[in-house]
């Protein structure tokens, strides 16, 4: 049984392991040629024209051909070649640049990273690729064998992007029987395209009549040529013609009564085949059928008998249409098996689906999970599938990786009657992974009763493991850390019971769960616990499998540090969970999503709303039906502050508190509520409501605290101001925007009490550390009495060129249109840096604007860095806009 699980092939399914694992090295292999294959020099030299034209095609009919002669083409080069066979399951863009990496390492061409998502692959990873093999000194010829199975178009551009972005560094084959879903006409245009069709594929007389030589048939040339005519060259035909021929005692005589045309070659490939088989072999042959590759054991399992190993040596010794894969694994050739699986249906109508099950069950007893969830529900044993996929700890494959959605596909369709604990999970599994609480806890719940109910086997470890995941899932969902922290305890003693091979096996599992764990402490207001567990989870190993509670991480870390007032750090954090993201192809659900929401709300903070609204687009509002806290509030969080900086003031308090049914009331997103309430109060000329709305606000809460703290300064509560900063709990864990909003509202309270001296000094310090972080929220919002402390020396410097006030723009109303925002302090640029600022609109580079201007380049570095820091900016392009945007230019 061991040399089956560490040797066998493994077909396209579902569920599978990495590409990298040997039973997938098939796919990566070039087909083995027989030995009665015929090299047909004039189809090399054609292909050898591969290397003139970024794209190859060749393209035929089903035993045209095409794939040994790729292959032999392909054996005799110098260069690395990368070979894959396609299978139906590829048709995720994820799924298929997954096996397109590990293709092109299997040949031993270098690449970096890999697609972490079965569903999408990010465009940044393939414009990586696309450097990678633009920088070889020898192209790289990547096949693409059985392309036909391919029709996504999705696929089919990124094929086109990487093929033109890698330039002379690749060379595209597609072994295909249809039109590639690619613009092959811009191909042929530009001599771009090399093409091998149907009629080259064809074989003529001579080469025919070598191909028989070979298969020891020796035909005159009328009845080769009368063969050809009638099988018009068919690659398949021929061979299955010689090969009956030579069973008979006239082969010529044969042939002549032979109509090999495809329906005909099915009719006599099962009888010629089948033909004085015994009943065993032919029972055996019908029954593996069912299978895309099988050993011995395997087929006993399928006929109930003993016999298959003798049975299968034979047939291969006699070269009956069965392939050998090496250690004792087979399989049929498409064309028979296909024929033999419709006769499976015609002779034993209604055997299929047990043949599937009896599959099954071997090979889960024999490890090959895979295989056992494809044939499981293919023979409708849902509990047998849902346990196969349970006991492996494999559940977390239902929420992120490459085959999460394929999993999600194959169990969509398990019958209401299955009702073990390991179906329930699934389902429970599945509903959750879309946030469907409504769904999901009533199979939870149905399961966790059943796995308290049975004893305490240690063949339910895994099962009660996978529960732990879910039940943390739905703590985070509820918002209750209590249960999230029960489960995650569970899960550690459980982990004890299983094999440790099994828990390194499933690091997703572990990943996934803590960042349930870290999503609920936040939700909780725990930042220190929260960011303890989700710092470990973001930078957790594991390639694709954990990149989705990676990228999760890193989100919420992003939110942790935003709530804490680090600006800067959460917009970093947000980007590289964004890039996490986009590297692996996730899609967004809404943990993922989060990172986004927190640029937004940074974007809020710098008032660069025109980007917070584009960056809100982006995250479409999660269903009414869709539990997902955090995510939640961090939307109403930018949200309602874009509203209430473009004098939305109702549609602001209306976005800031969603409807939650969470089991715990979060404190940062009731204060952020209350804190947008206020300041819409405040707004509506009503002081005292606006101070009444506050009280729950505390000092836990930083950000909340300081901006809490300058409506009620606004309202003539300065007192009550003080005495809220000072429940602040700094203890260097809050960031600059605590520190501005702290030291304008103790300004503005000095100003106010006739201290100008002390108004000036925190002035000064709430500027240096926002132009730091470009926040320029806490100063627009401060109302007018800041403007002549602004007049003076040195304030005036600290805030030129990056502060201004006016009316919000319209959401689609372009910078520099209307009446735009009017500088709070004049930005006076000098009339060389103007120049300077002219020739970058013009695109000119830096040696060029110095050519032009009759200076060195340094100087024009010094005129740049000067006109930078007035206009707060750090990059070219923000500079000319901003620069137009103020009226410079």
């Amino acid at each position: 049984m061991a040399e089956y699980y560490d040797n066998a092939p493994n077909p396209a399914v579902p569920y599978a392991d990495p590409p990298g694992d040997p039973f997938l090295r098939t796919r990566f292999a070039l087909p083995a040629r027989p030995a009665t294959f015929l090299r047909r020099q004039r189809l090399v030299g054609h292909l050898h024209q591969a290397f003139t034209t970024p794209l190859t095609l060749v393209n035929g009919a089903a035993g045209a051909g095409k794939t040994l002669l790729t292959a032999d083409w392909a054996a005799g080069l110098r260069e690395p070649v990368a070979w894959l066979t396609v299978e139906a399951e590829d048709r995720q863009p994820g799924t298929f640049w997954a096996y397109v990496f590990e293709a092109l390492r299997a040949c031993g061409v270098r690449v970096a990273g890999a697609p972490a998502d079965s569903i999408g692959v990010g465009r940044g990873l393939l414009a990586a690729l696309s450097a990678e093999l633009n920088a070889r000194d020898d192209p790289t010829v990547l096949v693409l064998d059985e392309y036909d199975r391919m029709n996504t178009p999705e696929i089919a551009e990124q094929l086109e992007f990487v093929s033109h972005h890698a330039g002379q560094g690749l060379r595209l084959v597609l072994v295909t029987r249809t039109e590639p879903l690619l613009p092959l006409h811009r191909y042929r245009a530009t001599d771009a395209l090399t093409e091998i069709r149907g009629s080259e594929l064809s074989f003529t007389p001579a080469e025919a009549d070598e191909l028989l030589r070979l298969h020891g048939l020796h035909l005159s040339v009328q009845a080769t040529s009368a063969l050809v005519e009638r099988t018009r060259g068919w690659a398949a035909g021929l061979r299955l013609s010689a090969l009956a021929a030579r069973e008979s005692a006239d082969p010529e005589r044969y042939l002549k009564e032979f109509e090999a045309d495809h329906s005909t070659v099915a009719d006599f490939l099962l009888a010629e085949v089948l033909k004085g088989r015994t009943s065993a072999t032919q029972d055996l042959l019908l029954r593996v059928s069912v299978l895309d590759r099988f050993c011995p054991d395997l087929a006993d399992a399928l006929t109930l008998r003993t016999d298959a190993e003798l049975l299968l040596a034979e047939l291969h010794r006699e070269n009956a249409f069965i392939e050998r894969l090496g250690h004792s694994w087979y399989r049929l050739h498409p064309l028979f098996r296909e024929i033999l699986r419709a006769h499976l249906h015609e002779r034993m109508p209604g055997v299929e689906q047990e043949l599937h099950v009896r599959a099954a069950r071997w090979l889960r007893r024999s490890g090959f999970v895979p295989e056992t969830l494809a044939h499981g529900a293919a023979g409708g044993d849902w509990d047998l599938t849902a346990g196969a996929l349970i006991d492996d700890l494999a559940i977390g494959h239902l929420f992120t990786g490459l085959h999460s959605s394929d999993l999600a596909r194959l169990f969509a369709g398990m019958a209401p009657g299955a009702g073990s604990p390991a179906s329930d999970l699934v389902r429970a599994a599945g509903a959750l992974a879309r946030r469907d609480l409504d769904h999901g806890l009533p199979h939870l719940r149905r399961a966790e009763k059943q796995l308290s109910d049975a004893d305490d086997s240690p063949d339910l470890a895994a099962a009660r493991l996978s529960c732990t995941l879910l039940e943390a899932l739905a703590a985070r969902l509820t918002g209750c850390p209590p249960r999230a922290e029960r489960a995650a305890a569970t899960a550690a003693a459980l982990r004890q019971d299983l094999p440790e091979r099994l828990l390194n096996k499933h690091p997703e599992l572990t990943a996934l769960l803590m960042t349930h764990v870290g999503s609920a402490r936040l939700w909780a207001g725990r930042f220190d616990d929260a960011r303890a567990v989700l710092t470990t989870v973001a930078g957790a190993p594991g390639g694709a499998a954990t990149a989705l509670p990676r990228a999760e991480s890193m989100g919420h870390l992003a939110l942790l540090d935003y709530l804490n007032g680090w600006l800067g750090r959460a917009e970093r954090r947000a980007l590289a969970a964004v890039s996490e993201g986009e590297r692996a192809g996730l899609p967004r659900p809404p943990g993922v999503s989060l990172a986004r929401l927190v640029l937004a709300a940074v974007a809020v903070d710098r008032q660069e709303l025109d980007q917070a609204r584009a960056l809100l687009d982006e995250t479409a509002p999660l269903p009414a039906r869709v539990h997902d806290p955090v995510p939640t509030a961090g939307r109403a969080l930018a949200t309602s502050r874009l509203l209430l900086d473009s004098g939305e003031a109702a549609a602001a308090v209306e976005a800031a508190a969603p409807a939650l049914p969470t089991a715990v009331v979060s404190p940062w997103a009731e204060s952020q509520a209350a804190v947008v309430l206020s300041a819409a109060r405040l707004a509506e000329g009503r002081p005292d409501e606006a101070a009444r709305v506050l009280h729950g606000v505390r000092g836990d809460q930083p950000v909340c605290a300081v901006e809490a703290a300058a409506i009620q300064v606004a309202a003539g509560r300065p007192r009550a101001a003080v005495d809220l900063l000072g429940t602040i709990r700094a203890e260097g864990r809050t960031g600059p925007a605590v520190g501005v909003g702290t030291a304008l509202v103790k300004a503005r309270a000095a100003q106010e009490s006739g201290d100008a001296a002390t108004a000036r000094r925190l002035l000064a310090r709430a500027l240096l550390d926002a132009r730091r972080e470009r926040l320029r929220r806490p100063f627009l919002q401060t109302g007018d009495w800041i403007k002549p402390l602004l007049a003076t020396a040195p304030l005036h410097e600290l805030a030129e060129g990056w502060l201004e006030v006016g009316r919000p723009r319209r959401h689609g109303e372009r910078p520099g249109h209307g009446a735009g925002p009017v500088p709070l302090v004049a930005v006076e640029l000098s009339g060389r840096e103007r120049d300077v600022l002219r020739r970058l609109a013009r695109m000119m580079t830096t040696e060029e604007i110095a050519a032009d201007l009759y200076v060195s380049v340094n100087t024009v570095k010094t005129h740049l860095k000067s006109a930078y820091r007035k206009l707060a900016v750090n990059r070219r392009s923000d500079a000319v806009h901003r620069a137009r945007d103020l009226g410079l230019l």
